[in-house]
C-alpha cells in the first residue's frame, strides 16, 4: 500500500512538471509577401539613319562686327587756336539732362553755361543749350572779348525715320588792339568786332533699312552773318545725299551739294560792294567694302562761280595682319568756301573783304593706322597737297597796322607729315596726342606764306583719379611763321606753348565744383601778329544738376 501510495504521488509530480516546459511543437506566426514584379533590362532605341543627307547651308554667311568704343571721351580733334585766351573746357557733361554751370576767374571774367532737355528721346527730343564768357585784359589797352552762343535743336522721330532742326544765335565781341598804343588812340566803339550770326537748319533722314535698301538725308542751313559795321553775308546751303545698295558690299553714292553766298559792306565810304560767291557740286561714287578693303572710287563735277573743274574723290583702305594694321591711300578733292563768316572765324581780326575766292584743295596721300591691344591707337600720313587761291592773312600795312586783310596766292603746295596716338582705357584714363608739319613751297604771288604755322603739336589728359575726381590737362605748341610788316619785309615771329590744367569733383548727384588753371607758363604769345594773348589765369565755380 504504501508503494502504491509513493507511485501515485510520484506520477503527480512528473505529470506536473512536464506540462510547464514550451511547448516545441506549436507553429510560429510569421508573414510571407507574394510579388509578381520581376526585373526587366530595357532593349537599347537603336539610331536610324535616313537615307538622304539634309542639304548643305550654302549661303555666305555676314561676319562683319560692329565693335562699340571702349571709351566716353573720343580721340584726337584738333581744335583751333583763339587768338586770346584758350577756350576753356569747362562742361563735364554727367548724364543729367539739365545742368547750369557758373565760375568766375581772373582777367574780370564770368563764365556761365546751360542747358535743359525735353523729350523721350523715341518720338521727340529738344536740346536748348546756351553760355556765355568774357575777359578784359590788363596788359595792354582795349585786349577785351565776349562770347555769347544759344542754340535750340529738336528731333521727331515717326516709323523709319528722323525730322530735325535747330535754330542758333551767337554774337561775339573782339577789338582790334593790334596798333601801335603810343602812336594811335580809338575809342572801344572804333574798333570793336561785333559779329552776330543767325543759323537755321532743317532735314529728314531716315533711322531704318527699307526694302530698297534707300538711304537719304536731305538738309538744308541759312546763316544771317553782319558785323557792326554794317558789313552783312546771307549763305544758303543745300545738301541732297542718296545711296543704294546693291547686296553686302557694293554701295552707290550721290550728294548734290548747292552753296550760295550774297555778302555787301553796305556803303561805307567810296567802297561799296555787292557780290555773290556760289559753288554746284554732284559728287557719284562706287563703294566697295570688304572686312579687309574699303574702296570708294568717284569723281566730283564743280561749278566755282560758274567755272567748272572735275574733282577727284578716291581713297581706300586695306587691313593686313589680322587687322592690326591698316593702309591708306587716296586723292581727293574738295573747294573751301571762303566767305567772310568762315574766315573770320579763324582769325577775328579781319578787316572787311574787297573780294572771294574760293581755295581748291588736291591731296594725294598715304597713311597707316593700327590698333595694339586694346588700348593703344595711332596712325600717321603723309600729304602732297596742292592749292589754288588759298587766302593768306596779312597786316593792313598801309594803315594803323591793326586789322588784317586777304592776300591772294593763286599757286601753292604743301607737304604735310601728320600723326597721331591714343591711349584709352574706357572712361577712366585717356591720353593723346597730335604731330603736324607743313611746308608751304612754290608760291607764286607771295614771297612767304603769310600767317600759316609750319608745326603744331597738341595733347589732352583726361583721368578719374577717384570715382568723384577728374583730373584733366591740356598741352599746346606751335612753331612761329612770317608776318608781314610795315616796310613789305619779312618778319619771323616766334611760336607759343600753352599748358592747362583742371578738375572737378562731384560732391553728390546734384552738385559738383570745378577749376581750370590756364597759360600755367604765362607765356604771352602772339598767334596773329600784334596780337598777344592772356598770361596766366585762373577760373572756377560750380555745376548743379537737376
Amino acid at each position: 500500500m504504501y508503494q502504491r501510495i509513493i507511485l501515485a504521488a510520484a506520477g503527480c509530480i512528473l505529470s506536473s512538471s512536464l506540462l510547464a516546459q514550451k511547448d516545441t511543437t506549436r507553429k510560429q506566426q510569421s508573414i510571407d509577401i507574394n510579388s509578381n514584379f520581376q526585373p526587366v533590362l530595357r532593349n537599347s532605341v537603336k539610331i536610324n539613319f535616313s537615307g538622304t543627307p539634309l542639304a548643305a547651308d550654302t549661303s555666305k554667311p555676314n561676319l562683319d562686327y560692329t565693335i562699340p568704343a571702349q571709351n566716353l571721351f573720343y580721340a584726337y580733334q584738333p581744335i583751333s587756336l583763339k587768338p586770346l585766351a584758350l577756350q576753356m573746357d569747362t562742361n563735364l557733361y554727367l548724364g543729367n539732362r539739365r545742368y547750369l554751370k557758373a565760375g568766375f576767374g581772373s582777367y574780370s571774367t564770368p563764365y556761365v553755361s546751360a542747358g535743359v532737355s525735353f523729350g523721350d528721346g523715341k518720338t521727340s527730343l529738344v536740346n536748348i543749350t546756351g553760355n556765355y564768357i568774357a575777359s578784359k585784359g590788363k596788359d595792354i589797352t582795349n585786349q577785351d572779348y565776349s562770347q555769347l552762343n544759344v542754340k535750340g535743336a529738336g528731333s521727331y522721330f515717326n516709323k523709319g525715320n528722323e525730322f530735325y532742326g535747330s535754330a542758333a544765335f551767337s554774337q561775339n565781341n573782339y577789338y582790334l588792339y593790334g596798333y601801335d598804343h603810343a602812336l594811335y588812340t580809338f575809342t572801344k566803339n572804333d574798333i570793336r568786332q561785333q559779329f552776330e550770326n543767325i543759323a537755321l537748319t532743317a532735314g529728314v533722314k531716315n533711322t531704318t533699312n527699307n526694302d530698297v535698301k534707300i538711304s537719304y538725308n536731305p538738309n538744308v542751313a541759312v546763316n544771317f552773318f553782319t558785323n557792326k559795321n554794317k558789313t552783312s553775308e546771307t549763305s544758303l546751303q543745300i545738301n541732297l545725299p542718296v545711296q543704294k545698295q546693291f547686296g553686302d558690299n557694293v554701295i552707290f553714292k550721290v550728294e548734290g551739294t548747292g552753296d550760295f553766298t550774297n555778302y555787301s559792306n553796305n556803303g561805307q565810304g567810296n567802297n561799296h560792294l555787292r557780290f555773290s560767291n556760289n559753288i554746284v557740286a554732284i559728287a557719284p561714287s562706287l563703294v566697295f567694302h570688304t572686312p579687309a578693303l574699303n574702296l570708294n572710287a568717284g569723281v566730283t563735277p564743280t561749278w566755282n562761280n560758274g567755272k567748272f573743274v572735275l574733282l577727284p574723290n578716291i581713297y581706300l583702305e586695306t587691313q593686313v595682319q589680322d587687322k592690326v594694321f591698316t593702309l591708306q591711300a587716296g586723292l581727293v578733292g574738295r573747294y573751301i568756301k571762303n566767305t567772310y563768316k568762315n574766315l573770320t572765324d579763324i582769325n577775328p581780326y579781319l578787316g572787311p573783304l574787297s573780294f572771294q575766292k574760293n581755295t581748291k584743295e588736291t591731296e594725294a596721300y598715304g597713311g597707316i593706322k593700327a590698333t595694339l591691344g586694346t588700348h593703344f591707337n595711332f596712325s600717321a600720313k603723309a600729304s602732297i597737297i596742292r592749292y589754288n587761291d588759298f587766302a593768306l592773312f596779312v597786316n593792313d600795312t598801309a594803315t594803323d597796322n591793326k586789322m588784317f586783310l586777304i592776300s591772294n596766292e593763286s599757286k601753292m603746295k604743301d607737304f604735310r607729315i601728320h600723326g597721331d596716338i591714343s591711349y584709352i582705357n574706357q572712361d577712366k584714363f585717356t591720353l593723346t596726342a597730335g604731330l603736324t608739319f607743313n611746308g608751304y613751297t612754290g608760291l607764286a604771288d607771295n614771297s612767304k606764306a603769310w600767317n600759316t604755322v609750319p608745326m603744331e603739336f597738341t595733347s589732352s589728359l583726361r583721368y578719374w583719379a577717384l570715382k568723384k575726381l577728374l583730373i584733366k590737362g591740356d598741352f599746346y605748341l606751335f612753331a612761329g611763321g612770317n608776318a608781314l610788316q610795315k616796310n613789305n619785309s619779312s618778319y619771323a615771329f616766334t611760336g607759343g606753348s600753352d599748358l592747362s590744367a583742371g578738375a572737378e569733383y562731384q560732391i553728390n548727384k546734384q552738385f559738383s565744383v570745378w577749376m581750370d588753371v590756364n597759360n600755367i607758363f604765362n607765356n604771352k604769345y602772339q598767334r596773329w601778329h600784334n596780337y598777344q594773348v592772356y598770361g596766366f589765369n585762373v577760373l572756377g565755380g560750380i555745376l548743379i544738376h537737376f
